[in-house]
């Protein structure tokens, strides 16, 4: 949820101002996840170091050799706090020209977890006077209160209500109690032991005028990576180890700097010093970390993918982006009629032989699983149960060796999720992984998976992921059941189809103006139901949930075959309702489900096949949305388009901020 960023130029003359705007953007990239806040950490002149610093400890120069970093927070968007920076640095007469040789800069986009947003509540955090310790943090400390109370016991006096300022309080009471009589502690002395002391999830970076020049990141259970910029001689003073570096807990913030990343794993210390990088794995089992030496990994990812282009929001263009998503999801995948999933072919055997396959997601993950549930019951003959992450884990459900669990993440860092796959390891289930996120958590922790490849995907509300984690658990299923000769046929006909789905893709599309219009006479009412069964009980599970992330408006997804045991009681005139009627097994249910609606005078949308109106409904009160038919199993596909476009346009013109929905982050890697 919060966003973290750094910087460091090792031994690369970069204006003060450069910095800054590296941080700020750094900042912007992030904003997608969501924030109430940000802030940035910098160093002052180091020509003189109380010329430019602020005066603390009643006039005392300040405990360590340089002058005091200068901090800058925030509540609200980013660009406030730039413009406060801005005015802050003129107001002290500060160069934005004066160039740093070696610099390491911190930034921070914070979404309230413990505290309102505030000024106060912002990071980085301090460990007190002088800014001994500053720390920016993703995620969740657990134990915060009992730290908290024994170092106030300690004479530390608390100024946030975050559970994140014990962190750098911590490291200033271990880093003075290691140096009273013994001599100098490092900095990645003193981080190990800080993060000994913790529990909870997190990604830290820490920056300490003890230490100028140095930074160090770790993380537990929450994204961290870790971006290395080698430079030529024409960009550097010296040719010796010159070079960028840079944190940041998601890869779209390095793209523009670097494709060369490392993914941090879990207690991992990483610490820049002089240029270097030296990762320590920290195990509590030892008192000392061990040093570690890992390969950088190159970024599949291009600019363009983290700028809106042409479009006004980046859901609109995710929207627009998925005939390509759904192509390179597939792509070197179909062969002859099949499918090729080079992630499971080794455990394909197991699979088979599972007593039964449990999908667990959370959200839109989910809903594609429920999707894809049908198909894979039908062509495995295995039995499938869906499982929320949290649901699961509140119950401690049984899981047994002979079972196979499917983890659903777009970025592979939701927490419950990760969460629910340790439960799961510890079952002894054999792990598989869905995400859009190589070197991501579930990606490293499961036994096998598949990445999905859809692109890089900025909106909060996700829409291209969503189809192309149908696409591949489709994919499974025709993998999976390839060894069943009963169902050969089926299974031929629908890896046929799979490739002409991006066309149909773009032949919805066309549907935009159509959906702005049906948004229009949608504007003014406070409810939406949507009535799916079959494959498309999921569709209506995913667009409710589309319009009620980014409009900020009721909507209820249902079960058709339900509607009777409740939901027909909410029924009149006023109350707009979807009915999904597309041709498949389930269409005369549909059928019935809306003649039962007109009878009671219900405001009916009904999206069917095209050409196919008067079927579905002869008389003249109903609207429709006319989609093409395709392989029932696909049809989800389809059909979830035109309701990711009309929650975009309800968005719009309900004047919501559409890719930073209220109260919503992009990678929930927190409980």
């Amino acid at each position: 949820m919060c966003g973290i960023f750094a910087y460091l130029n090792h031994n690369v003359e970069r204006e003060r101002g450069h910095i800054l705007e590296v941080l700020f953007n750094g900042l912007r990239r992030l904003e997608y996840r969501g924030y109430d806040s940000s802030g940035v950490a910098i160093d002052a002149d180091r020509s003189s170091r109380n010329g430019t610093a602020r005066e603390e400890g009643g006039g005392a120069p300040p405990p360590y050799a340089v002058a005091p970093p200068l901090v800058f927070r925030r509540e609200g968007k980013i660009e406030s706090l730039v413009g406060s920076v801005y005015a802050e640095v003129d107001a002290m007469h500060m160069s934005l020209d004066e160039q740093f040789l070696v610099h390491a800069g911190i930034a921070h986009t914070r979404w309230a977890t413990h505290g309102v947003p505030s000024t106060r509540n912002s990071h980085p955090q301090s460990s007190g006077p002088w800014d001994e310790f500053l720390v920016v943090h993703n995620g969740i400390i657990t134990n915060y209160e009992v730290l908290k109370e024994t170092l106030i016991r300690h004479g530390f006096t608390f100024e946030s209500e975050t559970d994140t300022e014990v962190i750098p309080k911590l490291a200033k009471f271990l880093f003075d109690k290691a140096n009273d009589g013994e001599g100098h502690v490092t900095f990645s002395q003193v981080v190990t032991e800080v993060i000994r002391q913790l529990e909870g999830a997190f990604a830290l970076i820490f920056k300490s005028p003890h230490y100028p020049n140095e930074l160090i990141g770790c993380k537990r259970g929450s994204t961290l990576i870790l971006g290395v910029k080698e430079l030529s001689a024409e960009d550097s003073v010296t040719t010796s180890k010159s070079k960028e570096l840079f944190f940041s807990s998601d890869v779209c913030a390095i793209v523009e700097h670097t494709k060369n990343y490392l993914a941090i794993e879990d207690n991992e210390v990483v610490h820049i010093m002089d240029g270097n990088v030296q990762i320590l794995k920290f195990d509590y089992s030892k008192e000392k970390p061990a040093s570690v030496q890992r390969a950088l990994s190159v970024l599949e990812m291009e600019v363009e993918q983290i700028k809106k282009g042409n479009y006004d929001h980046f859901m609109q263009k995710e929207i627009h982006e998925q005939p390509h998503s759904l192509t390179t999801t597939m792509r070197g995948r179909l062969k002859n009629n099949g499918v090729v999933l080079g992630g499971l072919k080794a455990h394909l055997k197991t699979i088979r032989h599972s007593r039964r396959i449990i999908f667990i997601g959370c959200g839109t993950s989910y809903n594609a699983a429920l999707a894809a549930r049908p198909l894979i019951e039908e062509l495995s003959g295995i039995p499938v149960t869906m499982e929320i992450a949290s649901d699961l884990l509140d119950r401690q459900g049984p899981i047994y060796r002979d079972a196979t669990a499917v983890f659903v993440s777009q970025s592979g860092e939701t927490a419950d999720t990760l969460l629910a796959l340790e439960y799961a390891l510890k079952c002894g289930a054999l792990c598989v992984g869905i995400t859009n996120t190589v070197g991501s958590t579930l990606a490293r922790k499961t036994h096998c998976g598949v990445h999905i490849n859809a692109g890089c995907e900025i909106g909060v509300a996700s829409t291209k992921a969503y189809t192309s984690q149908i696409i591949v658990m489709t994919m499974m299923a025709l993998a999976i059941g390839a060894d069943r000769t009963s169902s050969q046929t089926r299974s031929e006909a629908i890896a046929k189809n799979l490739s002409g789905l991006p066309g149909k893709v773009s032949e919805v599309l066309k549907l935009d103006n159509e959906m702005k219009d049906l948004a229009v006479s949608l504007i003014d009412t406070q409810s939406l139901l949507i009535f799916g069964r079959g494959y498309n009980y999921a569709t209506a599970m995913e667009g409710a949930l589309k319009v009620k992330e980014v409009a900020l408006m009721h909507s209820e997804g249902l079960l058709a075959g339900e509607m009777k045991h409740g939901p027909l009681a909410l029924v009149d005139e006023t109350l707009p309702v979807i009915v999904i009627a597309t041709r498949d097994d389930c269409f005369s249910k549909q059928q019935s489900v809306i003649q039962q609606l007109q009878a009671r005078k219900g405001r009916l949308i009904i999206m069917c096949s095209e050409g196919d109106t008067s079927n579905v409904c002869p008389n003249e009160s109903c609207r429709f949305i006319e989609v093409p038919q395709v392989e029932d199993c696909l049809q989800p596909v389809i059909n979830i388009i035109p309701l990711q476009l009309l929650a975009y346009h309800l968005t719009v013109l309900r004047g919501h901020d559409v890719d930073q929905p209220r109260n919503l982050a992009k990678s929930v890697t927190t409980q």
